[in-house]
């Protein structure tokens, strides 16, 4: 990837006229700012430490969350997914998990994508009934093929991680993973075919 010449801008004030050195510019400009998503995310996860109230910080959390799935064998992608699962919270605190699989869903596999956006509802389960919420709330999702994968996170790597005994990882020993992951060309995706009464047009 060639960097953006210094100065350069494109010059459409529409987009329907863009000229084909506006598109090249674009894409770069793009490209450069994939770059630099690790480490938003990961300076969105710092915002997480600190918290006072909770046996451990949610920075800590989320790496005793990563250090289990680690330690279990899981899949660099699914230990990315535990260590950011809750980053949304500084952007949306009260949709955290659709913030978070929203920004990673180019990157990651469905059922990953699936339980990030719904893993609030499924932690509920362990706590529900203490704040007056269902605590069967994930049963309207029991039809779903990746309810028992989200169900299975929530036990194994989330309800779990508010240990302040726990030897959990340092940060470094995620920051590679996170750029593995996350290291994807941009492309803007295909539209989608227009349907009309059930048939393509």
């Amino acid at each position: 990837m060639e960097p953006t010449p210094q100065g350069e801008r494109m010059r459409f004030h529409r987009m329907d006229e863009m000229s084909p050195d506006d598109f090249r510019l674009l894409r770069t400009v793009h490209e450069q700012n994939l770059l630099q998503l690790p480490d938003l995310l990961l300076d969105l996860l710092e915002r997480l430490g600190g918290d006072e109230a909770y046996p451990v910080d949610r920075r800590t959390h989320s790496l005793q969350a990563a250090t289990r799935a680690l330690r279990d064998g899981r899949d660099e992608e699914t230990v990315v997914v535990a260590l950011l699962h809750d980053v949304g919270e500084a952007l949306g605190p009260l949709n955290h998990g659709e913030v978070i699989a929203a920004i990673l869903k180019p990157f990651i596999r469905e059922e990953n994508h699936w339980m990030l956006a719904h893993h609030p509802v499924f932690q509920t389960y362990f706590y529900g009934s203490q704040v007056g919420i269902d605590p069967n709330g994930r049963e309207a999702y029991r039809e779903s093929p990746h309810f028992a994968y989200t169900a299975e996170f929530c036990a194994l790597y989330d309800e779990v991680s508010f240990d302040p005994d726990y030897p959990q990882e340092p940060i470094e020993t995620f920051i590679p993973m996170v750029r593995r992951v996350l290291r994807r060309p941009w492309d803007p995706p295909a539209p989608e075919p227009e349907t009309r009464g059930g048939e393509l047009n």
